[in-house]
């Protein structure tokens, strides 16, 4: 009797492997060099970000005339290739920057960013920040990060060179700008995880910050967007 019990409670479990397995690799029809890990995660994204967005508020909100102390455009960045980028280029346009991992439960958030760029094309940049600040979660290089993001979710916005996002020595001063109300205006909240968002404004004025677990196709981000 009881190995009759046994039998049928292994049957149930190879279904249900089957059955989940075939779910990940039908999510993942046209993924390349993807980790069994990365697999995964791209499948249970959604049901990560309901579970984040279940635990309440995600979001911080500006009065958009709020003058940051420190001007927006006097920054500078590396991209990805090593070549450096200066911020003041992006006068009159909203920027969205993103600090970004490949190994995250929230990477396919690449896919949304990249449609949120092609749908604001010309109006919005959107400028992901790799990073290996929580639980090591982009450990590949440059050139890894950079191919990952084209080959598996035709990343066509700018990526810039991996760094430190959360405070400390080693943050790049894109993120003490943002995330130290001094230097910003208002805000102090750094990055919480991964896909992290903050909108800046066609002045330069930081006016939004989005918890990871807020999609960038959501009502929030894209009303915040064409406000």
């Amino acid at each position: 009797m009881r190995s009759s019990k046994l039998k049928k409670l292994i049957l149930v479990f190879l279904l249900l492997f089957i059955t989940s397995w075939g779910y990940v690799e039908i999510i993942n029809w046209n993924s390349k060099n993807m980790t069994v890990r990365q697999k995964i995660l791209k499948a249970i994204y959604p049901v990560l970000t309901w579970l984040g967005n279940a635990k309440g508020k995600n979001s911080e909100l500006s009065n958009d005339t709020i003058k940051p102390v420190v001007p927006f455009y006097t920054l500078k960045g590396t991209l990805n290739n090593g070549k450096e980028f200066d911020f003041d280029s992006l006068k009159g346009k909203k920027i969205l920057l993103v600090n970004t991992a490949s190994d995250c439960g929230y990477t396919p958030q690449y896919a949304e960013l990249q449609k949120l760029y092609d749908d604001h094309i010309g109006n919005l940049v959107i400028i992901g920040f790799p990073a290996n600040d929580f639980k090591e979660q982009e450990k590949g290089s440059d050139h890894e990060i950079a191919e990952f993001c084209k080959v598996n979710y035709g990343i066509t916005f700018p990526l810039m060179t991996k760094s430190t996002v959360i405070k400390g020595n080693k943050q790049n001063e894109i993120f003490k700008w943002l995330s130290d109300k001094n230097k910003n205006g208002w805000n102090n909240q750094q990055p919480t995880w991964n896909f992290s968002k903050y909108l800046v404004n066609e002045n330069g004025v930081l006016t939004n910050y989005f918890a990871p677990t807020i999609s960038p196709l959501s009502t929030e981000v894209i009303g915040s967007i064409e406000k």
